[in-house]
């Protein structure tokens, strides 16, 4: 019998050992020394089949109860089935079959959890050494400024002035890498409220051109729309925090973008969205590198960004904003050719 329940095998002793009385019984009564009819043998037959079913269904409920019932409540705790949580056990179903499948089940929950936290681990390590190794930088410069100056530099004219300016740069840096890792730390917590209107995105981005011409200008990289992007979309959503996520993306295009090169930005109408993409001829990004792009302090190359400047925590922070307007970014890019990025925003109605 495949998968054979309490009940049944209880059933199946109780028929076996009312069959031997009965048989028993039967043979007696031929005898002439015990002649019985036919009631007296059903009789005997249902008093046999009835204690012997009772006797072998309340030790294997026993047996279930104190061997597996305890693993079973533990394991399936979690369920909000009335029959699961009311701590009695349905002997009519397969219960060691039900029990298996709840501790492969367990089993393999656990082992995934063991590899998220173990993975989660991994990146908490590597995002406590980052977060060292950029705070550290700034202030060593800091550091070393400070004690040049009280070591006589402060004496020279010419040194003074140089190191404390240099020394004003790394503390600017340090401000910055504070400010936006408190920016991701309100973000992730929910703590940091959109105030959202409608607004005209495209009015939007050239405001941010303007604001970036003197970046742009210094590596000659043009600013512009994609063809019918450059009239009015509207949008519902936090305009300011809209801004920092533009700035963060179009400046990211012109530190990594080629000496002449264009940056161009584009809207599309997708019915309830409006979809933005920010296209630059930059050098691109490797498909090794993409899925981590928008981790705090991730650097594709980490001497080169950390020349370009910047914090290693702007596209963290784009993607943080976007997620609090329930809308999604992503990114697509080919090694040499350039790179895009993609959000979508509320299309105002």
């Amino acid at each position: 019998m495949k998968n054979p329940t309490p009940r049944s095998l209880a059933l199946i002793a109780a028929l076996i050992a009312a069959g031997i009385v009965l048989t028993a019984e039967f043979i007696t009564s031929v005898s002439p020394y015990f002649q019985k009819n036919w009631a007296s043998l059903l009789v005997v037959f249902v008093i046999a089949f009835v204690t012997t079913f009772s006797i072998f269904y309340f030790l294997l409920e026993k047996f279930i109860y104190r061997k597996i019932k305890l693993i079973y409540k533990t394991i399936s705790n979690f369920r909000s089935t009335k029959e699961k949580n009311s701590g009695k056990i349905n002997l009519g179903n397969d219960i060691i079959g039900s029990v298996n499948r709840e501790v492969m089940d367990w089993q393999q929950n656990r082992s995934d959890e063991i590899a998220e936290l173990r993975k989660m681990e991994s990146f908490r390590k590597e995002f406590l050494g980052n977060v060292s190794h950029e705070l550290k930088t700034p202030i060593f410069n800091i550091q070393g400024y400070i004690h040049t100056l009280l070591e006589g530099g402060i004496d020279d004219k010419e040194v003074n002035i140089h190191y404390l300016q240099r020394a004003s740069k790394s503390v600017d840096r340090l401000c910055l890498i504070v400010e936006d890792l408190e920016s991701i730390s309100k973000l992730e917590a929910g703590e940091m409220i959109l105030e959202q209107r409608v607004f005209d995105i495209h009015e939007l981005a050239k405001d941010v051109f303007e604001s970036l011409e003197l970046q742009a200008g210094e590596k000659n990289i043009r600013l512009g729309f994609k063809d019918g992007s450059d009239k009015s979309f509207y949008v519902y959503a936090d305009k300011e925090r809209t801004r920092q996520v533009m700035v963060n993306l179009l400046l990211n295009s012109i530190k990594y973008g080629k000496e002449k090169g264009l940056t161009v930005v584009g809207f599309y109408d997708m019915d309830e969205n409006i979809l933005i993409e920010i296209t630059d001829n930059g050098i691109g990004v490797e498909p090794k590198h993409l899925p981590r792009l928008f981790e705090r302090f991730y650097r594709v190359d980490k001497s080169r960004s950390r020349e370009a400047g910047g914090t290693g925590l702007g596209l963290a922070i784009v993607k943080h904003i976007i997620e609090a307007h329930q809308q999604t970014i992503n990114v697509r890019s080919t090694f040499g050719v350039g790179t895009t990025f993609a959000f979508t925003l509320k299309k105002a109605k």
